[in-house]
């Protein structure tokens, strides 16, 4: 009888990425959802924010208050990593702790019980044999590690390190393998992707990224996420809405938009300019623009936090995250002067409430729209119903459309349709298909 493995990645797609790897390693292993009856369980760990140290820490315990005799527990990734020392004197329940260098030797660590954590930040390569998970059609490819940003709210490259590209050859390499087995839907990923290619002498790696891209065989679909305002430039901009593959969409988190703010925590960018490259995104014919914002960073006034609510709504953003800000050891901005926890809090919830209207609005933009919808399955809102999503749109965190209507075409699911989006209901749009789709989709 073969082993059972039970693997949980928290936290961000790059997570996803490496989880990925550590099941490349382990495939002799039978991958089983009830951690009761694993023989391994492994939880790849966020160790971002506060709220994500908690759940990563609880989902840890509560595994080990249900695994079964003799399984092993393995604690990797960014947490494990950044507080290792303690995590190890004051987690006996833990039998493996590893950090975030060494998940292609998650294999070794389990075969002989030992903890271990390299020097070196692991990037997955073309080589890695990671095993795609979640998608028949669509793959993450990381192209960095590391940021050489120095934000003040930001513990990343504290153990995580300095920005460290992979060469073009190698992500061209690892698409074209998945190209062949089938995937077509590409999302690129690193913590600063505008910066990609920086330290290995590529001057606009991401523009060289794209026309290598556009050129490999049955890629049908692209975009990249977290870009950097500083690094992201107008020549990029246009690099993406004027590509036959990339998707016009823009993933780039601002974290703010008054300039004191924005200074405090040291983003290298200021208002005006950050304003000037969202406009020249928002020219851009059916742009999607997504973003990320901080609430309660030490030093943010009633009046800077006003300024950045009057931007949020009234800019036109499709998605918008916010973030309660989480004080961090290791960073600048720990030791500043904290606003009170109440107000932090009560501005996240404000914002909140904006992203919510907003996304509402670009919801209700794209009724009577035709798009592109890739079908993912059924949908779990009830059997008669499909769940799809725009090819522009990023997996999972921009939404899902319901198909109530096939037109009796034939569902295959990771299959490209036309549709036309046919209502919205409450937060939910409905879909219609008219046609099966070939070929590009911009």
């Amino acid at each position: 009888m073969s082993k059972k493995l039970h693997l949980v990645s928290l936290g961000c797609t790059k997570n996803l990425v490496d989880s990925e790897v550590m099941l490349g390693r382990l495939q002799e292993y039978e991958i089983t959802d009830d951690n009761t009856e694993a023989d391994v369980i492994i939880v790849n760990t966020c160790g971002f924010i506060d709220a994500a140290k908690e759940e990563s820490i609880n989902t840890v315990l509560n595994l080990h208050d249900e695994r079964k005799k003799d399984s092993v527990l393995v604690m990797a990734g960014c947490l494990s990593e950044r507080y290792k020392e303690e995590l190890m004197q004051e987690l006996p329940e833990i039998d493996i702790f590893t950090g975030v260098g060494d998940y292609e030797k998650i294999d070794a660590l389990i075969a002989k019980k030992q903890s271990t954590f390299s020097p070196e930040v692991y990037l997955a390569t073309e080589e890695s044999g990671r095993v795609i998970t979640g998608s028949n059609y669509h793959a993450y490819i990381k192209i960095a590690e590391g940021c050489n940003q120095q934000c003040s709210f930001c513990a990343i490259p504290s153990f995580k390190g300095k920005l460290h590209s992979r060469s073009l050859e190698s992500i061209v390499k690892e698409v074209r393998m998945l190209a062949e087995r089938g995937f077509y839907d590409f999302s690129f990923i690193s913590q600063d992707s505008s910066s990609y290619g920086r330290d290995i002498g590529l001057k606009d790696g991401l523009r060289d990224l794209i026309k290598a891209v556009e050129s490999i065989d049955g890629v049908k679909s692209a975009r990249i996420l977290y870009l950097y305002p500083s690094t992201t430039s107008f020549a990029l901009i246009d690099d993406i809405a004027d590509s036959k593959i990339f998707q016009t969409y823009y993933d780039m988190p601002i974290q703010h938009i008054d300039d004191c703010v924005l200074k405090t925590m040291k983003r290298g960018f200021g208002e005006e300019k950050t304003i000037a490259l969202l406009e020249h995104m928002k020219s851009k014919p059916d742009a999607f623009i997504r973003t990320s914002v901080i609430a309660g960073h030490p030093g943010e006034s009633e009046e800077s936090f006003a300024k950045l609510c009057d931007f949020m709504e009234n800019f036109g953003f499709d998605r918008f995250n916010v973030f309660a800000y989480s004080n961090e050891e290791t960073t600048a901005a720990y030791t500043m002067e904290q606003l009170p926890p109440e107000v932090i809090e009560s501005r996240a919830q404000i914002l909140g409430k904006i992203a919510e209207k907003t996304t509402k609005t670009s919801l209700e933009k794209m009724v009577g729209k035709t798009v592109t919808l890739v079908i993912d399955g059924e949908s779990d809102e009830h059997e008669f119903l499909l769940s799809a999503r725009p090819l522009q749109w990023a997996v999972d965190i921009d939404g899902e459309v319901l198909v109530n209507d096939t037109n009796d075409l034939p569902v295959v699911y990771g299959k490209l349709y036309k549709a036309k989006i046919t209502e919205l209901i409450g937060n939910q749009l409905l879909a219609t298909l008219i046609s099966e789709e070939v070929g590009s989709r911009k």
